[in-house]
């Protein structure tokens, strides 16, 4: 048994994707017998998110008391810590934290922006979890961090399954980057059928931090990709949905389009109403951020190997993914509004067919447990 920390972003943000994302993580871990713990710090003020307020402060208590209740759920409950803005340790103890990571086979930096670094020192092994490929790396190539980062961790990992491959033209940064699907444990999203006129969904933010400029090329986001496939609706027989997220989303001109559109942060309230909107759905269809697509960085959504998971069919935007995951019956990736609508409309046709095919690509490639025991063994870990 190894002692794993994993250090990520809920308390700041505790709605029902990101936990469900940290949580495959946490939970997959322990499922194959690690002690894995949980930390996240605040460095600035008005970090924490209040879904209840709609408003960001200093208060983390609306974030602990719901991950501390989501953990104990999966047997966590005592195994996580967030630290405020004033240094307070909500959770376990500072004695507790630094002791775990002292006595700690690995540490996972997944989005903690190093800091944890300090307490990482102590470490058998330390590495970066990138899950904004391409566009990590190119900030850290303009900004300089690549050399700092550098010898800041023993293995660099990202969920771009192309970078550093001549398939794609996201950058390196310098470093040499090994790969890893985001994993999903299945029996957490397994449901029923959907019932009739359920729709097609997808959970997004329309943007979620500015564009980046990489050698003279500004890339974008999900709202730049989704113009290609705006008039979607008026060409499938499925209902079609948007639960999104962001100041700037043009929801009369969406709706004319056909599309419904609802508040991400009031369907995804928590992890068990994100799981809930996952299993009410026909299945999804997304489009995916700008930089992945346009550097084929090969990165696939820890959102739709959940709805994989729960037997809901998938078309997502192609990023490259389809190199590495079987597509064209329950996974579609598709790069036109033309591919979109053949594969929601084969969906509509053959809905058990596709959702027997979407469960079976969850259980053999995005299962946690081989996942990650892939990621341990990689590192030496198991």
């Amino acid at each position: 048994m190894a002692r794993i920390v994993l250090g990520s972003y809920m308390v700041r943000y505790p709605l029902g994707g990101m936990m469900s994302y940290v949580l495959q993580y946490l939970l997959g871990f322990h499922r194959r017998g690690h002690d894995v713990w949980f930390v996240e710090r605040a460095r600035y003020a008005d970090e924490c998110f209040d879904p209840a307020q709609g408003a960001m402060s200093d208060d983390p208590s609306y974030g602990t008391e719901a991950v501390d209740r989501l953990l104990r759920r999966f047997g966590l409950g005592e195994r996580w810590c967030f630290t405020d803005v004033s240094g307070r340790y909500h959770g376990r103890s500072r004695t507790e934290i630094e002791d775990a990571f002292r006595t700690a086979d690995l540490f996972i930096d997944m989005g903690t922006h190093g800091a944890w670094s300090d307490e990482a020192r102590g470490a058998g092994l330390t590495v970066l979890l990138d899950g904004e490929p391409g566009y990590n790396q190119m900030r850290m190539e303009r900004g300089g961090a690549a050399g700092e980062l550098r010898g800041a961790y023993d293995r660099y990992y990202t969920a771009g399954l192309n970078v550093g491959s001549e398939v794609s033209s996201a950058p390196t940064a310098g470093l040499t980057w090994g790969h890893l699907l985001h994993p999903v444990v299945p029996e957490l999203f397994e449901s029923g059928d959907p019932g009739l006129g359920a729709p097609m969904t997808t959970v997004m933010n329309w943007t979620s931090h500015a564009p980046v400029e990489h050698e003279g090329v500004t890339y974008g986001q999900k709202d730049v990709e989704f113009a290609k496939f705006a008039a979607l609706p008026t060409e499938v027989r499925a209902p079609m949905e948007l639960a999104v997220a962001g100041p700037d989303v043009p929801r009369q001109k969406l709706e004319a389009l056909g599309w419904t559109v609802r508040d991400a942060h009031s369907v995804t309230a928590s992890f068990d109403s994100f799981r809930e909107y996952v299993a009410g759905s026909l299945g999804e269809f997304s489009v995916c951020k700008n930089v992945f697509v346009e550097t084929r960085s090969g990165w696939f959504s820890d959102r739709s190997a959940a709805y994989l998971a729960a037997g809901r069919p998938v078309v997502l935007q192609e990023t490259g993914f389809s190199d590495h995951l079987p597509v064209g019956r329950g996974l579609f990736a598709v790069e036109t509004r033309e591919e979109a609508v053949e594969a929601v409309e084969r969906i509509s046709r053959e809905w058990r067919v596709q959702s027997d095919a979407a469960a079976d690509i969850a259980r053999e490639h995005l299962d946690a447990r081989v996942v990650l025991g892939r990621f341990l063994r990689d590192l030496g870990v198991e």
